[in-house]
């Protein structure tokens, strides 16, 4: 008997396009004879459109992006319904990757792949992640953080904490946004004055954190409450960071997988993820990112709890090396969400 399965992709961010991408490469990998696939599209602007079942893989992105159907009040009454075994949420940054979709979901006992609401706002918010990273005792980078409001107050008294407590580089990040984008790198005062600016048009709180002259390594994790690591991989941009062109466009990166790396550190990278991965409370999947210094420090930089699935992403590929083909990975998700929901239907709420 075939699987049921909703795929949400598109959405009300501005990392629309690379949902887009993700999903496209989710289809064109899940087996047909498997799995009834059931397409609903978000909009930029936050409309729900109701696909037609699809029959066969989808070559042309835009077929996604204007499917036809039902718009949200013949939606809502779909995933009521239970028209639908699971729930495959393959949106990026707010209004999808937060919590806000988990939310509705959770609201409407629906089965649902990745990570829960808490885990999700907690690890779209970059300061509040490593608020909780602090707290779990996980090393990092210095960081300070600004909302839009205090900065608009008094801009120089904001420049001036960050040339104090962190220097240059530094890198000015969105707080809730994923996909590098919106940020910048910082070498002098006028820069981080343009970084601001740019930044603050995608949120209203942003992050910036200290340069630290260091390797880019990864670590795919797998799991609900055993989860498992990936063999780790290494980034090495081309450019000056790994930026959003670098990730989606061009493919200006090259990718190291297996890292080379001593055991010692490898093993204390995948008992950091793990313990990045227990503090938020994740379930389903995370792609844990860290700094290694060359004098062997290891410093968790983020952790991404839904990272996408395009050609030239990281966590497919880190599971591949590890013996798990992209269909086998995706058929695992769904495994994971079904686990994770059955266990939620043993909670009481009557006394």
């Amino acid at each position: 008997m075939r699987t049921k399965l909703c795929l949400l992709y598109g959405g009300k961010s501005a990392e629309h396009q690379v949902s887009l991408h993700t999903a496209k490469a989710v289809i064109g990998a899940l087996d047909l004879n498997k799995f009834n696939i059931y397409p609903i599209y978000i909009t930029i602007d936050g409309t729900w459109i109701e696909g037609e079942q699809l029959t066969a893989p989808v070559e042309d992105i835009s077929a996604l992006q204007f499917s036809k159907g039902e718009t949200s009040a013949v939606i809502t009454n779909s995933l009521s319904s239970r028209k639908y075994d699971v729930i495959f949420p393959l949106l990026h940054g707010p209004n999808g990757e937060d919590g806000t979709i988990q939310g509705l979901l959770e609201a409407m006992n629906l089965p649902y792949v990745g990570n829960g609401v808490l885990s999700s706002s907690a690890g779209m918010d970059k300061v509040i992640m490593k608020n909780i990273f602090a707290q779990a005792g996980l090393p990092q980078v210095n960081y300070v953080w600004f909302i839009r409001k205090v900065w608009q107050e008094n801009k120089e008294a904001a420049y001036e904490q960050v040339e104090q407590e962190l220097g240059y580089p530094c890198f000015v990040k969105p707080a809730n946004l994923g996909s590098s984008v919106g940020i910048s790198k910082c070498t002098n005062r006028n820069e981080l004055d343009q970084a601001f600016e740019e930044a603050f048009q995608f949120d209203r709180k942003i992050i910036i954190e200290e340069g630290v002259v260091a390797r880019e390594v990864e670590v795919g994790v797998l799991g609900n409450d055993d989860p498992q690591c990936s063999v780790i991989g290494e980034i090495v941009p081309k450019k000056d960071f790994y930026d959003y062109k670098a990730k989606y466009e061009d493919g200006n990166t090259a990718l190291i997988i297996p890292a080379e790396m001593p055991e010692d550190i490898q093993k204390q990278m995948k008992e950091m993820a793990i313990t990045s991965f227990r503090s938020l409370d994740c379930s389903g999947l995370v792609r844990a990112d860290f700094f290694l210094k060359e004098n062997g420090e290891l410093l968790i930089n983020e952790v991404n709890t839904m990272p996408g699935f395009t050609p030239f992403s990281m966590f497919p590929l880190l599971w591949k090396h590890t013996g798990v083909e992209y269909p086998q990975l995706i058929e695992k998700l769904i495994e994971l969400a079904i686990e994770r929901y059955t266990e939620k239907q043993q909670i009481k709420y009557t006394f």
